[in-house]
């Protein structure tokens, strides 16, 4: 398996860091062409806080149809337009609330994003990091105010997975949007979990319903894909996505989690597609 990957690596001309294949819950394959460590999974960190929202609503602290703006902190209330205020969490999960810069600027971001003239009328899909640092917020809101020490508990640690580094707003709040770092299985790991609907080890830790609430094919991206809550979909397959070639692919008819991290600034399209090339060739 291994010289498959490396033959279509070679004859792409691409590289990676490093690659997991877990076929039916079985290690397959585990390569390293770089170091053995935690790198920057980007916007993958995205689908953590799509992983941290689905705890809370199995946990009856929120729901896809609830307003955000209901979570934020009370100073921030009074700053909301009654547009805002009418935004569900889902079109924030599936980057439907309108047209947003990139990403937050500025000492207080909950206030920068609230202050821009964003038209929330527009639910067409719309990129930006300003939508999951929103949810991360109002979810850490929701679970007390302490969002990486409820991952570790919830989700990482029953995964086996240390708290990983992750970045933070001026606030002080869980960015949630990027700036976590994971090892290719760690990313395998939480791949594998979505695969298996929500258990790992024997042990329910999100529900089978949220975890097709965040897989199904909701927004269309209009780049030959969907979106779901921080997810990606794609025909056979739907990922978690961080930028420069970042990325952990599930299969579920093929019981296939396929991860990678790279460093591909200019070629990540081309690296996914030689990617889905070598997935195509496990049987």
């Amino acid at each position: 398996m291994k010289a498959v990957l490396d033959n279509i690596l070679k004859q792409n001309s691409l590289t990676i860091h490093s690659a997991e294949v877990i076929l039916d819950g079985r290690l397959l394959l585990h390569s390293c062409y770089g170091e053995d460590r935690r790198y920057s999974v980007y916007s993958a960190a995205k689908s953590v806080t799509s992983a941290a929202f689905s705890l809370a609503c199995d946990d009856g602290l929120l729901s896809p149809e609830e307003p955000l703006y209901l979570h934020l902190e009370e100073r921030y209330r009074g700053l909301c337009s009654e547009d805002f205020k009418a935004l569900p969490f889902s079109r924030f999960l599936t980057m439907t609330a309108g047209k947003y810069p990139f990403r937050p600027q500025g000492s207080n971001w909950t206030e920068y994003i609230l202050s821009l003239p964003t038209d929330h009328s527009d639910t067409g899909f719309n990129y930006s990091n300003i939508p999951a640092y929103l949810v991360g917020e109002a979810v850490e809101n929701a679970v007390g105010g302490d969002l990486p020490g409820y991952l570790e508990e919830r989700l990482f640690a029953p995964l086996g997975i240390a708290m990983p580094p992750y970045q933070k707003s001026p606030e002080g709040h869980f960015y949630g949007a990027t700036g976590m770092e994971l090892t290719v299985h760690e990313l395998a790991l939480l791949g594998q979990l979505y695969l298996q609907k929500g258990s790992f080890g024997g042990r329910r830790i999100i529900s089978e319903k949220s975890i097709s609430q965040a897989t199904s094919p909701i927004a269309d991206t209009g780049s030959g894909d969907s979106y779901g809550f921080f997810f990606r979909i794609a025909g056979d397959h739907f990922s978690m996505v961080g930028k420069w070639g970042q990325r952990c692919m599930i299969y579920p008819e093929k019981r296939l989690v396929l991860a990678y991290l790279s460093h591909q600034p200019d070629r990540s399209e081309e690296l996914y597609s030689a990617m889905k090339q070598f997935a195509d060739s496990i049987r």
